[in-house]
């Protein structure tokens, strides 16, 4: 028998026969799905709602949007962070392409193709999508409504302070350091002399002064590492009396503080539910009192949020911070808001809301965004930041369906309920084999010392 170098190759075959190509059953997990999707029409939607921004007959043929949302899904699934990276995944899978629909003499889209269709499409179809999601998990009974959580985070930009520019006149951070070296007597100043300037300095990082000439929307702000960085401020809301689907998504600069954020975050839920309530076969089985109750820490915590809750008929339980003893002169109306809200949470249904926030809010972000490679963000400026976001999200909310359908949430705890079950199954199975092995000998034994019984233990 010849041995052939692997390092020289062989020459591959000009044709190959269809029964010759090489096939996958498929991953389970993606089986089912592709099997949710295909049960609600998801591809057929997604092409109505993106057929305004596809050419008829121009152009060369582009991804089809049903791929476009699907490969986007996959980034949330195998946790990618970057388009980059979910193509490379998909070119290498048998069972991604069979779940994007992609047969193995065409090639699976490119990364560039991927970050075109993004900047094509409008917000408004990613959100569309992400609503579909939100009304598929209400066709199953999964979504409440009464009780809403909300939370927010911080996302990384990819930006750098280095390059941050003043927004009055454009001049860079070290030339503006420069200049204030010079005014203060040093001509030719060393970086050791500009870093000693810049720490004597207080205020130096205004976001009113500074912004990043290329991500504009970014904030300087402190995260929670202690570092200083140029951050985007995520905020979600959750459906805390149902099973935990994320309601809302909205995007900010990340110095913006929480009640400034909570009102236009509320006006997005809102939507949201009206967008639900609207479609009959989703009202009867959303809560009669849908979105009526927010559950916050105490960062949300304010007279004003309180007040404005009040006056919006919603049901505060929010944490409050110790400020010690408070003045109401001249305050009724907070007074009110205030005492009614600490009220609530002294309760036994407040305390209950305020101990399952931790889990219900906390966990969506730690999927998304620490697991899901979303922490740090690929993108810049908000619009193309949230039309990831809000895919990645619905990519959590089918996680939140799948888990009630099959119990997993996504590929990694199919993988890791499958080695459980086949653990269990070989303990069981070599236990068995041990007792087989005792019964025989126990018979074996009873027909040496009696072989005219002929006694056969494993038919007594």
């Amino acid at each position: 028998m010849s041995m052939k170098s692997r390092s020289r190759g062989d020459q591959q075959p000009l044709w190959i026969a269809n029964n010759a190509i090489a096939e996958s059953p498929g991953h389970p997990f993606y089986e089912e799905l592709d099997r949710v999707l295909r049960e609600d029409d998801f591809d057929a939607y997604v092409e109505d709602e993106c057929a305004p921004y596809y050419a008829k007959r121009k152009g060369r043929p582009s991804i089809p949007p049903g791929v476009y949302f699907r490969l986007l899904l996959i980034g949330y699934f195998e946790r990618i962070d970057s388009e980059r990276g979910i193509c490379w995944r998909c070119a290498d899978s048998l069972s991604l392409r069979r779940f994007l629909g992609i047969s193995l003499e065409k090639n699976t889209p490119h990364h560039s193709s991927v970050s075109r269709i993004r900047s094509r499409l409008p917000l408004e179809v990613h959100a569309s999508v992400f609503g579909w999601v939100l009304r598929v998990l209400g066709l199953h009974g999964l979504i409440n409504g009464k009780t809403m959580g909300v939370d927010a985070t911080t996302l990384e930009a990819n930006a750098a302070l280095r390059s941050i520019v003043r927004r009055d006149t454009g001049e860079s951070y070290e030339a503006f350091l420069k200049d204030l070296a010079r005014e203060s007597g040093i001509e030719t100043p060393t970086r050791t002399d500009l870093a000693k300037l810049d720490r004597k300095r207080s205020k130096k990082g205004s976001n009113k002064d500074w912004k990043h000439p290329h991500d504009p929307e970014a904030e300087i702000m402190k995260m929670k590492d202690g570092r200083t960085h140029l951050a985007h401020k995520a905020e979600h809301v959750v459906d805390m009396s149902g099973e935990g689907a994320v309601l809302a998504v909205t995007l900010h600069g990340g110095a913006r503080g929480d009640t400034k954020s909570l009102p236009e975050t509320l006006n997005k839920v809102e939507e949201v539910l009206e967008e639900l309530i609207a479609d009959p076969d989703v009202e009867e089985r959303l809560h009669e009192d849908a979105g009526r109750e927010v559950v916050a820490d105490k960062g949300y915590h304010s007279n004003d949020v309180l007040v404005a809750l009040a006056k919006d008929e919603y049901r505060s339980y929010i944490s409050e911070p110790d400020r010690g003893r408070r003045k109401w002169k001249d305050k009724p109306e907070e007074q009110r808001a205030t005492y009614a809200n600490r009220r609530r949470i002294r309760g036994e249904r407040g305390k209950r809301l305020l101990r399952h926030r931790g889990e219900l809010l906390e966990r969506p972000f730690a999927h998304y965004l620490e697991a899901g490679g979303m922490r740090r963000t690929h993108l810049r400026k908000h619009g193309n930041i949230l039309k990831r976001l809000l895919v990645h999200v619905a990519g959590f909310n089918l996680g939140v369906l799948l888990r009630n359908l099959i119990g997993v949430g996504t590929p990694k705890q199919y993988a890791a309920l499958m080695d459980r079950t086949h653990g269990a199954l070989t303990y069981v199975i070599s236990h068995l084999v041990v007792l087989l092995k005792l019964i025989i000998g126990i018979g074996h034994d009873c027909r040496a010392s009696r072989p005219d019984t002929h006694i056969n233990i494993l038919t007594v």
